[in-house]
């Protein structure tokens, strides 16, 4: 088969990687769509992955609508001289092309419809949606099939990721040192329009706190000067990793929040999304993993970290519960394998054997 990975984020990217991986091993043509912007470049070429590019990644909202125009064009191409069979991606452009040529459709999402409604509403007419199954009480429709995972299990599975220490050397930490990875969002995707994380000045009351008690390594999606000293020095190959073996995870990011918490690590999320969002809200009530704050009740989450900090077993509780989640999660990549490679015949057996997906572990 020829298989069309669309890419649009560098979460997409991780996503989609190994699952890309073992279809090309067995054969498939794999060919992936990616918009210019230099996170997911430099990813894409780091994993030496080959993509065309279909356009421009814009901050200002009426562009990013004006621009998807060109994509659109610039996808309708690929897909008719390359031929393609099966289309997959977070993308409205996956499932918008599919209606009009002769490639099926295979739409993932992990956020709730209500937070993302103009996605869901462009992902309607896909042949299939993928979501977790956190989200089966957001029925999207008779095309709608749910999974026992997470996204972020497609590539932090064990049987797909194992920490590198040695990537650890590169910041100077040495074993049992404590150390503490610190996200702030750029909050300019289409349904961040109103939403916030923490401020500057809580920001910087959150590191002053910190510096204490270990390093503080900052990833800010928005440079901020006063934080650059903080920088994490890693890829994004390796920032995995780096919150493999953290101490704490602190952010205002809803990916890393999820990465961290599914890797063992303490996750603490700052945002206007606390509360309202199904995956991170079973990882937290069901598992544990990580905790949600709203910015207005940054001194609770503060509360919360020393408490963590004050934990002489913190690391070893939350692998235990990492566990847990595991053993009733199923390893994503592999199902995703399986479910292209005998699509659409997998639509068929999933809905007749529901239980069919805990062969994937």
């Amino acid at each position: 088969m020829n298989i069309l990975f669309d890419i649009g984020h560098p979460g997409h990217v991780h996503l989609f990687n190994k699952c890309s991986e073992i279809l090309e091993a067995k054969a498939h043509k794999i060919f992936f769509t990616v918009k210019n912007g230099p996170e997911v470049i430099n990813l894409m070429n780091e994993l030496g992955r080959e993509y065309v590019v279909i356009g421009n990644k814009y901050d200002n909202i009426l562009m990013k609508y004006i621009s998807s125009a060109l994509h659109l064009v610039n996808m309708f191409r690929l897909i008719r001289t390359r031929k393609i069979d099966i289309g997959i991606g977070i993308s409205g452009l996956v499932s918008y092309v599919s209606n009009y040529t002769n490639m099926s459709s295979i739409c993932l999402d992990d956020d709730d419809s209500v937070i993302t409604p103009v996605y869901a509403k462009h992902i309607k007419g896909a042949n299939t949606i993928l979501t977790p199954a956190s989200l089966k009480n957001d029925y999207r429709g008779l095309n709608h099939i749910t999974y026992k995972g997470f996204h972020e299990l497609a590539y932090l599975h064990p049987n797909h990721f194992k920490p590198d220490p040695g990537v650890i050397k590169k910041l100077g930490i040495k074993e049992n040192d404590k150390y503490f990875v610190l996200r702030f969002n750029a909050f300019k995707a289409h349904h961040d329009t109103n939403e916030y994380g923490m401020s500057h000045e809580q920001k910087d009351q959150l590191i002053k706190y910190l510096l204490p008690h270990g390093r503080v390594f900052v990833s800010n999606e928005k440079e901020d000067p006063a934080f650059l000293k903080y920088n994490l020095p890693v890829s994004a190959n390796e920032i995995h990793s780096v919150l493999y073996y953290a101490t704490l995870f602190i952010g205002d990011s809803q990916t890393m929040t999820s990465e961290a918490a599914i890797l063992g690590t303490p996750a603490l999320k700052c945002n206007t999304f606390a509360g309202r969002l199904s995956v991170p809200n079973e990882l937290e009530q069901k598992y544990g993993l990580c905790y949600s704050f709203l910015p207005d009740f940054f001194d609770l989450m503060m509360a919360k970290i020393q408490e963590f900090l004050a934990n002489p077993n913190l690391r070893q509780e939350f692998q235990a519960r990492r566990q847990k989640m595991l053993s009733e999660k199923i390893d994503v990549t592999a199902f995703m394998v399986w479910f292209i490679e005998n699509y659409p015949g997998s639509i068929k057996t999933i809905r007749e054997d529901p239980d069919y997906e805990d062969r994937f572990v």
